[in-house]
């Protein structure tokens, strides 16, 4: 594993496509990034049967969600299925947020009829699961990680963009990996086409 910074020239940093969702939990309307500029957003990408989201990833967010004020700081969890879909369907979602007391908004991403990933994700280029993004008060992406990342490490970076609206920073990046399966720090897409 490898570790790169968000501030090196890679796809996907700055901006990134729209969140494209299925259904909503937790929100009274659907969210939108661009509506959510003048905040910091959190975007934690998900699966109900990834061990390492159960883990550490949803409950980092639930503890981001509960820590901050609304006004500075948005959590959205994104469920986001690329294995076992059969299982992981809404009705089962709907019980899991509900058993695991989850408050904040959360997204279904949406199933890409052609293909395994769906549509965030593979927009995303998202690695697997969990997968965490920042994005600044002016709706740039900052942060792209993989796997579970330390909350000392988001604490650091979360202050910054807290606190900095318009500096450019060094954030710890998004982790390489490539194999698909699952491990202690997450649940990797085989993003290969064939």
């Amino acid at each position: 594993m490898s570790s790169t910074s968000a501030s090196d020239a890679r796809p996907g940093l700055g901006s990134v496509a729209p969140l494209r969702v299925a259904r909503w939990f937790n929100t009274p309307q659907p969210l939108a990034l661009d509506a959510l500029r003048g905040r910091v957003v959190a975007v934690h990408a998900f699966q109900m049967l990834c061990p390492a989201c159960v883990s550490h990833g949803l409950p980092q967010a639930a503890r981001l969600h509960e820590m901050f004020a609304r006004d500075d700081l948005v959590v959205i969890g994104l469920h986001t299925v690329f294995e076992h879909h059969a299982v992981m369907g809404a009705d089962a979602l709907q019980a899991f947020i509900h058993e695991y007391r989850l408050r904040f908004p959360i997204a279904i991403d949406e199933p890409d009829a052609q293909g395994s990933l769906p549509r965030t994700m593979a927009a995303w280029d998202l690695q697997g699961t969990p997968s965490l993004l920042l994005f600044d008060r002016q709706g740039r992406l900052q942060l792209k990680h993989f796997g579970h990342l330390d909350d000392l490490a988001l604490g650091v970076v979360l202050g910054q963009l807290l606190t900095q609206r318009d500096a450019q920073r060094s954030l710890p990046g998004e982790v390489a990996g490539t194999a698909a399966g699952c491990s202690d720090d997450g649940c990797a897409a085989d993003t290969r086409t064939g």
